[in-house]
């Protein structure tokens, strides 16, 4: 979920499925990466989930698998692509709703874990989106994002992007790990950060 530079909110979508990928190195990556979430997640236990920025909703379906059968609900912008992708995933406790991650349609304190994973880099206005989701909250936030300047030094160290530095097309915004965190000190209490290459993620306990 993100919003063009122009302020016309698109999505972007997964360009690349990083979660079915077949190369051995990022695969490994990954590997660290699903393994440090699902810890938070466990962590935190949540009695119900909103997946904030779900893109075509690969995690979000695991999630709702996993937790079973605590209701677990994908949210992303407006697009046909997306919606075609959410009607294949049908499990009994899982929904998906269009809606920007700014002006979250849900009440105050509604959902008892809020997570955006590999969102708010895309969000033209990150500190809103915290705030509502913040709000729509209950007990828990979990969110992840690349962490800088590491990830524009592997992409360069891979050759690519090199027209944009090793930025990641779509990437708007760029977090080392302290300043995410102290990003996210302002929305709640950290339980816990974890950073497994190349990302910085978080499970924070809301104020």
């Amino acid at each position: 979920m993100n919003s063009a530079r122009s302020g016309v909110a698109v999505p972007t979508g997964n360009t690349f499925d990083k979660y079915g990928s077949g190369n051995p190195i990022h695969r490994r990556l990954m590997v660290a990466f699903e393994r440090d979430l699902d810890a938070l997640l466990t962590l935190a236990a949540p009695r119900s989930v909103l997946d904030v920025g779900c893109g075509e909703g690969v995690l979000t379906e695991r999630w709702a698998r996993a937790l079973a059968p605590r209701p677990v609900t994908g949210i992303d912008l407006p697009d046909p692509k997306l919606q075609a992708h959410w009607q294949t995933r049908a499990e009994p406790n899982l929904e998906f709703c269009s809606g920007q991650a700014q002006s979250l349609p849900f009440g105050d304190d509604e959902v008892d874990l809020v997570a955006a994973i590999e969102t708010l880099e895309h969000v033209e206005e990150p500190e809103p989106a915290l705030a509502e989701m913040a709000r729509v909250a209950q007990r828990n936030l979990l969110v992840s994002v690349p962490r800088e300047p590491l990830w524009r030094a592997l992409n360069l160290a891979r050759g690519a992007y090199l027209s944009h530095l090793g930025n990641t097309p779509g990437h708007l915004n760029h977090w080392s790990r302290r300043s995410f965190v102290r990003l996210l000190s302002r929305y709640g209490d950290l339980t816990e950060v974890r950073t497994p290459l190349p990302w910085t993620m978080a499970l924070v306990r809301v104020s």
